[in-house]
């Protein structure tokens, strides 16, 4: 019996080819490289890249499609499927004694939790290449000033260089989703990160930045910083969140570092 897709697992099972082949070329596996494939289904991505690596491990949640994907690979392929949820993995327990690199069509539903679950763990991952909902990318990747950048953005900018590299059209997945796709890759780089004195105290201060984007960082950390220290670390009280770098939320979040380390 054919294996449908499943609405509370957010599933869009990619099927064109030529969209396939130009992820795989983006990509670019070699054997030997360590891969985890988040959200295979069934089998759209992973059979390619099992061909070009030889072994791959996969992250599915669904026991119907893990089960489809297993017949298709079949029983002397180097494939091996983890049925777990993703949210819940420690992906590195699956690097071994190397990095892996972490590709997949990840659900529109879990995406954003998923990308901070990835980044917790960005010790022991190389790259990362997903299809995502083209809005979702475009915040991801946003350039300060604009409606697009917020907490997303600068969080990932803190831990990665992020690369769209292409749109992908919603009749390219069965069922079409209502949205578009982009594929973006991800390259950990922790120059602004290495500069962070208190992680706790710097995603706290992003977080409530932007629950107040509308205001003045004067008023939505006001309770924080004072004048002096907005100037001392070159940025101006008077802004919103969404005109600040990284690096200068990191120069924010280490004067209060400095002035004590209150948690907000």
């Amino acid at each position: 019996m054919a294996h449908h897709p499943r609405k509370r697992f957010g599933q869009h099972f990619l099927h064109d080819q030529s969209v396939i082949a130009k992820i795989i070329t983006a990509i670019a596996p070699q054997t030997g490289q360590h891969i985890v494939e988040i959200g295979p289904g069934l089998g759209a991505i992973t059979l390619p890249l099992l061909e070009r690596c030889q072994k791959l491990r996969v992250v599915e949640i669904d026991r119907d499609a893990a089960s489809e994907l297993s017949r298709r690979a079949g029983t002397s392929s180097g494939l091996e499927i983890i049925v777990a949820d993703a949210l819940r993995t420690d992906f590195c327990a699956l690097a071994d004694s190397g990095q892996i690199r972490v590709v997949g069509n990840l659900p529109y539903n879990i995406s954003t939790p998923l990308l901070f679950h990835l980044l917790d763990q960005l010790q022991c991952i190389a790259d990362m290449h997903f299809m995502l909902q083209k809005e979702v990318v475009a915040r991801m990747a946003a350039c300060p000033g604009g409606k697009q950048y917020g907490r997303l953005t600068v969080m990932l900018a803190l831990r990665c260089r992020v690369e769209p590299l292409f749109d992908i059209g919603s009749g390219a997945f069965r069922p079409p989703p209502r949205v578009a796709s982009s594929f973006v890759r991800l390259v950990p780089d922790d120059r602004h990160w290495r500069s962070v004195q208190d992680v706790t105290i710097l995603t706290d201060l992003v977080r409530q930045a932007f629950s107040m984007r509308r205001k003045t960082l004067r008023r939505s950390l006001g309770s924080l910083l004072g004048s002096d220290d907005f100037q001392l670390a070159g940025v101006d009280a008077g802004d919103r969140p969404e005109r600040l770098t990284a690096a200068d939320f990191v120069r924010l979040a280490n004067a209060v570092t400095k002035k004590g380390g209150a948690r907000l």
